[in-house]
C-alpha cells in the first residue's frame, strides 16, 4: 500500500515509485514470468499467452496419445487371448483330421469348440471405459492441435465375424464327419488369420502411439525452453532488485519520520520562544 507523506508532492511521487516498483518485482517473482500481465508490456504478455497456450495443447495431445494407447493395450490383450484360443483349437483340429478320432473324441472336440466360441466372444466384449471395442464399432484416434490423426479401425473380432458361428450363435463347424473336421480346420486356421492381422494391427499402432508421444514430449520441451528464455523471471536478479527497493523504502520512510521529528523541534522550540 503506498503511504502518502504531508503534502509534499515530490516526496509522494518518490514513495509512490519504489512501491510501484516492489509491487511489480512481487508479481514476477510470484508468477516466475516476467510479463504478468499485459501491463508489463502488451505484445510481449500476448506472445507468452500463446506460447504457454500451445504449451498446454501439446501436453494434451501427449495425454490423448497415451490414453488411445491404454485403449489399444486394452484391446490388444483380448485379441492376444482370442490368438491364443484359435491356435490351440486349431492343433487339436490338425490333429483330429488324421482320421482315427473316436464318437468319445468327437463330443470332446466339440466341447472345446463351444469353450473357443464363449472366449472369443468374451474378449470381443472387452471394453475400455464403457465402449466396446472389438465389435467393429470403434475406432482409434487422437485429437491435437492440428485436428483428429485416425490410428487405426478395430476390427470385429465376435465367432459370428470370424465366420465360426452363423447369425443365431450356433456353430458352423460340423465335426460330425473326417470331412467335417477337415472344414472346420479350414475356417479356424481363417480365423486365426484374421485374427493375427488385428494383433499385428494393433502392435504396429501402439508403435506409432509411442513415436507420436516421444515427438509431442520433445515440442513440449522445446515450447518451454524457449518461454523460459523469452518469459521467465531471472529470480535471483529479480529478488535483489526487490530487496534493494525495499531498503530504498525503509530509508525513505527513516528519512521521514526524521524530517518530521526535526520540524515537531522546531515547530515546538518556536512555540517556547513565544
Amino acid at each position: 500500500m503506498a503511504i502518502t507523506l504531508g503534502n509534499n508532492l515530490i516526496q509522494h511521487s518518490t514513495l509512490n515509485r519504489i512501491n510501484h516498483t516492489s509491487n511489480n518485482l512481487a508479481r514476477q517473482i510470484s508468477s516466475g514470468t516476467k510479463h504478468p500481465s499485459a501491463v508489463f508490456g502488451p505484445s510481449a504478455y500476448a506472445i507468452d499467452m500463446r506460447m504457454n497456450a500451445n504449451i498446454a495443447a501439446v501436453s494434451q495431445s501427449d495425454a490423448n496419445s497415451q490414453r488411445t494407447n491404454a485403449m489399444l493395450k486394452t484391446a490388444e490383450g483380448g485379441v492376444s487371448s482370442s490368438v491364443e484360443a484359435l491356435g490351440q483349437l486349431q492343433q487339436t483340429l490338425l490333429n483330429a483330421a488324421n482320421g482315427t478320432n473316436s464318437d468319445s473324441d468327437r463330443r470332446d472336440l466339440g466341447k472345446m469348440v463351444d469353450q473357443t466360441i464363449a472366449t472369443l466372444n468374451d474378449n470381443a466384449g472387452i471394453q475400455y471405459n464403457g465402449m466396446n471395442l472389438l465389435d467393429g464399432s470403434k475406432s482409434a484416434n487422437v485429437a491435437s492441435l492440428d485436428g483428429s490423426t485416425s490410428i487405426t479401425n478395430l476390427g470385429d473380432m465376435r465367432s459370428s465375424a470370424l465366420g465360426l458361428t452363423d447369425a443365431n450363435g450356433k456353430s458352423t463347424l460340423n465335426l460330425g464327419t473326417d470331412a467335417g473336421i477337415a472344414d472346420a480346420l479350414d475356417k479356424v486356421t481363417t480365423a486365426l488369420n484374421k485374427t493375427l492381422d488385428q494383433a499385428t494391427t494393433i502392435g504396429a499402432a501402439q508403435q506409432r502411439l509411442n513415436y507420436q508421444s516421444a515427438n509431442f514430449v520433445t515440442q513440449e520441451e522445446n515450447l518451454m525452453a524457449a518461454s523460459t528464455t523469452s518469459n521467465g523471471t531471472d529470480m535471483a536478479k529479480a529478488a535483489s532488485e526487490f530487496k534493494n527497493n525495499d531498503t530504498q523504502q525503509k530509508l525513505f520512510l527513516f528519512a521521514q519520520k526524521a524530517q518530521m521529528n526535526t520540524m515537531a523541534s522546531h515547530y515546538s522550540a518556536l512555540a517556547l520562544l513565544r
